[in-house]
């Protein structure tokens, strides 16, 4: 028996009436979900724990099977691990975003927050910023770290861990009021303003249409992770395929390995077959037993608040990795398990992460159960199953036998 993971990161949502009171999933065209769902187990899961904010950190590894209340310790220690880092227990570790700020007249503090990602910026342009930054911002105790797209990565020696806003929880309000209450922190963030505007990469973005990527801001802190193996806690070898530090972060706190695919990227226009074809040949021709498979780009979407451009991630996903998966394992006469899901939702009209449990399918080659006509946020509430320790739900999906 083999086992996949497909997370659609930030898929549910919340009915809007842009859409007619349905929710951007329930909007998708989505053939593949809706040929499973009336065969597969739908039901609802709380990935992330009450009183701890709903991030993909706390939610993946909650999908993992990993209790985030015993093993969290911050988002960027565990981007941290993907870059290569080498933290001390004394260190603490921040993620660092390039943003993109309104460039209004006025100090820093009335700036508007107009976009987390910088358009999406990709790893070659924010390299030559983040080289930048290294150079105008050097500090004794401090290092900066370059990572994917528009997220890296500051460590702190012998450092304190401080509450900081995530940029995409803030998007188009003043950042006065969140600015952090750590001076050396702002400090910096400030500098790189002055820094980043004026440099000539962002005055070629300008030109080309694009948002400038015009500050850093920190946020994500936290303390060296320490999680226990998959594969000893599973008895299964498991390979991660995700373009995000984050992602990759925790398969290798986890002892799995991580496989590279070319073109995918985080966005909208990442390399989903890519992706799946990955996994595939990794359960079939590699010895694998586990795949998990993270596609980032609804999540993105969600945070963008751009209500087509999400219903499209959604319906990549189902036709290029949940289709390409399916029919993969099928020609290869393989009987398997798959469980398909977000892990926490991104709902458009907030673009932001919130807390509420999200729909799962769990669908077994080798047999069939009563579902649902739909795979979506409603019909799975209607089962009334809800795994309110979210973090269980992968035991479900390595046992056999369906609900």
């Amino acid at each position: 028996m083999k086992y996949v993971i497909v997370l659609s990161d930030g898929m549910a949502g919340r009915t809007c009436k842009e859409l007619g009171a349905r929710t951007t999933l329930e909007a998708a065209h989505t053939p593949v979900m809706d040929r499973l769902a009336p065969v597969s187990e739908l039901g609802m899961a709380s990935m992330v724990p009450e009183g701890m904010a709903p991030g993909s950190d706390t939610a993946n590894l909650s999908v993992m099977g990993y209790d985030p209340k015993l093993y969290y310790t911050g988002r960027s220690p565990l981007e941290a691990l993907s870059i290569g880092v080498d933290m001390a227990d004394t260190d603490v570790s921040f993620r660092c975003n390039l943003v993109s700020l309104s460039e209004e007249k006025g100090a820093y503090e009335e700036q508007i927050i107009l976009d987390h990602s910088s358009d999406e910026i990709d790893t070659e342009d924010a390299a030559v910023l983040i080289e930048a930054v290294k150079e105008g911002l050097a500090k004794d105790g401090y290092e900066f770290y370059v990572g994917t797209g528009y997220r890296h990565l500051l460590l702190q020696k012998n450092g304190r861990v401080v509450e900081l806003t995530p940029p995409h929880d803030i998007l188009t309000k003043r950042i006065g009021e969140y600015l952090p209450e750590d001076r050396s922190l702002r400090d910096m963030m400030e500098k790189s303003y002055e820094l980043l505007k004026a440099h000539p990469l962002n005055e070629a973005r300008r030109k080309r249409g694009l948002k400038p990527a015009n500050s850093i801001w920190f946020w994500g802190a936290g303390r060296k992770p320490a999680l226990t193996s998959f594969a000893e806690r599973t008895g299964k070898k498991g390979v991660m395929i995700s373009a995000v530090d984050l992602l990759k972060g925790i398969a290798v706190g986890a002892g799995m390995d991580r496989i590279a695919v070319e073109g995918a990227n985080g966005g909208l226009h990442t390399n989903y077959e890519g992706k799946a074809k990955a996994a595939v040949k990794a359960l079939t021709k590699d010895g694998y037993d586990f795949a998990y498979i993270h596609v980032e780009a609804p999540d993105e979407m969600g945070h963008q608040g751009k209500t087509q451009d999400k219903i499209t991630a959604i319906e990549n996903v189902d036709e290029k990795v949940l289709g390409v998966v399916l029919k993969g394992l099928e020609d290869f006469g393989e009987d398997f398990r798959l469980l398909l899901l977000p892990d926490h939702p991104t709902p458009i009209e907030v673009r932001t992460h919130t807390g509420e449990p999200i729909p799962y399918l769990l669908y077994d080659s080798t047999k069939s159960v009563e579902g649902a006509e739909e795979y979506s946020e409603k019909t799975a509430a209607l089962t009334g199953r809800n795994w309110r320790e979210g973090y269980r739900l992968i035991e479900h999906l390595l046992q056999e036998g369906l609900c």
